[in-house]
């Protein structure tokens, strides 16, 4: 994992982003802040009525929790996302932070997504994956060991089956997304400025996010109000 988790500074950034898709390492120190490269930035990503959005404007004016996953038909990604949508408006507004989810599906499966999960924060998606390349996200799973997620209610074989239910009954039959493609999280802004970033090595290692929103100094959420009932 990378980051360290004390409030209220920021974890430093490990490693340099930049227009090219491999990052290099570069030293990382206390509060530590690099800069988002302008290729990057202006990258274009869609909301869900598929107006195009640079990405820089998201976090240009605020800071942002910006969370990449894998797609929208992952299960893993449904739960944690579910999850997100438990966050309180009032507690980002208390501390002047965005939400951001951003997919790599067509727009077209943003509406329905969001009805899924009861998602309700900021959500856009990059089709072209662009940005997740330029970010360095990995495509692939990395065999590695990541604990138990907080955020992950069913197991792989009912997850699985439930994925595959939505890819096969949805309206268009697709997996809304490169389905080897991994997420991760960043914390960006004011301006062009990284202030955090983890690139997840498989779909298990997203990070806890009351881990993320200490970080950025948003209250504590209790997620352990869930059910245990699959929607189908």
């Amino acid at each position: 994992m990378q980051g360290a988790m004390a409030a209220p500074a920021l974890a430093p950034v490990t490693r340099q982003v930049s227009s090219r898709a491999a990052p290099a390492l570069v030293p990382s120190g206390p509060e530590s802040v690099l800069p988002l490269a302008a290729a990057v930035a202006e990258l274009p990503v869609l909301d869900a009525s598929g107006r195009r959005v640079q990405f820089g404007t998201l976090f240009r004016e605020r800071r942002a929790v910006v969370i990449f996953v894998r797609h929208f038909l992952c299960y893993i990604c449904k739960e944690y996302v579910e999850d997100l949508a438990k966050i309180p408006k009032s507690f980002l507004q208390e501390a002047n932070v965005a939400l951001i989810v951003i997919g790599q599906s067509s727009y077209h499966h943003i509406e329905p997504f969001c009805k899924l999960t009861g998602y309700s924060h900021e959500i856009y998606v990059d089709p072209e994956r662009e940005i997740y390349k330029r970010l360095g996200m990995k495509r692939g799973e990395e065999i590695a060991s990541s604990g138990q997620s907080p955020h992950i209610k069913s197991n792989i074989l009912s997850g699985s089956i439930w994925s595959l239910w939505r890819a096969v009954t949805g309206p268009l039959f697709d997996f809304q997304g490169d389905p080897v493609q991994q997420g991760g999280t960043l914390i960006l802004g004011p301006g062009d400025n990284i202030h955090f970033i983890h690139r997840d090595r498989n779909r298990l290692d997203h990070k806890p996010i009351n881990s993320v929103l200490q970080l950025v100094g948003v209250q504590h959420v209790d997620f352990t109000s869930r059910s245990s009932v699959i929607h189908v």
